[in-house]
C-alpha cells in the first residue's frame, strides 16, 4: 500500500522481494508503473520463511517489571545485569507457523493465568543483515510462567499464535526518529481498559546494536524480523481475557489489531 492505495507488483515471491537490493527504490518504481487496485478482502501476515526474534530488557520500565516478577524465583538481579551489560537479551520468538495475521486471533495459553501484550517496534532485516524497514509487533508474554523460573522463558513466549506483526511493512532506508510513539490500547466489551504509550527515545539500545549481536553467529538466508522490546507494562492485576481487542499504533506504520481467543 502507498499513500492509501494498494498496488500489485511484478515480484510474486515474498522472500525474493524482501531481499532485493535497493528495495525501497524498487517499490517506488512499481508504484509508479502499476495502477491502484482494490483493497484485498483478507490481509496475510507479512512473513514468508523469516523467523521472528525478540530483544528483552531494552527499556527501563521492562527491566523493573521483570526484576519484580522473578525475584521470588531467585532471578531478581538477572534482568538488572542484562540491562547494564554490553550483550543484550535475544531469543527466538516464533517461526512463521506461529504468527497470527493482522486482525486475526492471538492465543491465550491454557496453562497461564497472567498474559499480557507487549507492543514493540519490529525491525525488518534482509539476508545481508541490513535494516530495510519496520513493522509493528505484539509479543504475547506469560508473565506467571517466566516468574516461576527465568529458565521457562521459551515456554512463556513461544506457543501457537503467540505473536502478530503488521498491518504491513514500512520499507525505508532512514531510521525511525527517536520521537516515534508506540501506543497500546486494550478494549474489553468496547471499553478501553488499557491506554498507554512510550517513545523510542526511552530505549537504551539502538536497533543497529541489536542487529549486530543477532547476526554475529546467526545467518538468515531469507531475512528475519527482530522485535526491539517493550516500554509498556500493564498493571500487575491486568491479564488479557478472551474477546479482548489489542490495538498497537506506530505512525506512520499504522495500527495492528488482534483479538484474544481461547482455543
Amino acid at each position: 500500500m502507498h499513500a492509501g492505495y494498494y498496488h500489485e507488483i511484478d515480484e510474486l515471491h515474498w522472500d525474493t522481494l524482501l531481499n532485493r537490493e535497493r528495495l525501497a527504490h524498487y517499490l517506488q518504481e512499481q508504484v509508479a508503473s502499476n495502477p491502484p487496485v482494490e483493497a484485498p478482502a483478507h490481509v496475510l501476515a507479512p512473513i514468508g520463511k523469516q523467523e521472528i526474534w525478540a530483544a528483552g530488557v531494552t527499556y527501563y520500565r521492562s527491566r523493573e517489571a521483570r526484576i519484580k516478577e522473578s525475584r521470588e524465583a531467585g532471578g531478581g538481579d538477572f534482568y538488572d545485569r542484562v540491562y547494564e551489560a554490553e550483550r543484550p537479551e535475544l531469543f527466538l520468538k516464533a517461526t512463521p507457523l506461529r504468527v497470527a495475521p493482522p486482525g486475526g486471533p492471538l492465543r491465550l495459553r491454557k496453562d497461564s493465568r497472567w498474559i499480557v501484550p507487549e507492543p514493540e517496534l519490529t525491525l525488518v532485516i534482509n539476508h545481508r543483515a541490513e535494516i530495510i524497514g519496520f513493522t509493528i509487533g505484539n509479543d504475547l508474554s506469560c508473565r506467571d510462567i517466566e516468574a516461576e523460573n527465568p529458565l521457562y522463558l521459551s515456554q512463556a513466549k513461544i506457543f501457537d499464535d503467540c505473536v502478530s506483526i503488521g498491518p504491513g511493512l514500512l520499507i525505508q532506508e532512514e531510521p525511525m526518529p527517536l520521537s516515534t510513539r508506540i501506543h497500546l490500547q486494550v478494549l474489553r466489551q468496547g471499553e478501553t481498559i488499557v491506554d498507554d504509550a512510550t517513545e523510542l527515545s526511552r530505549m537504551k539500545r539502538t536497533p543497529e546494536e541489536l542487529v549486530g549481536f543477532l547476526t554475529r553467529e546467526c545467518s538468515f538466508p531469507a531475512g528475519c524480523f527482530l522485535m526491539t522490546g517493550t516500554g509498556i507494562v500493564p498493571a500487575d492485576e491486568f491479564c488479557l481475557q478472551s474477546g479482548d481487542e489489542v490495538r498497537i499504533t506506530i505512525d506512520p506504520i499504522g495500527t495492528l489489531v488482534n483479538t484474544m481467543a481461547s482455543f
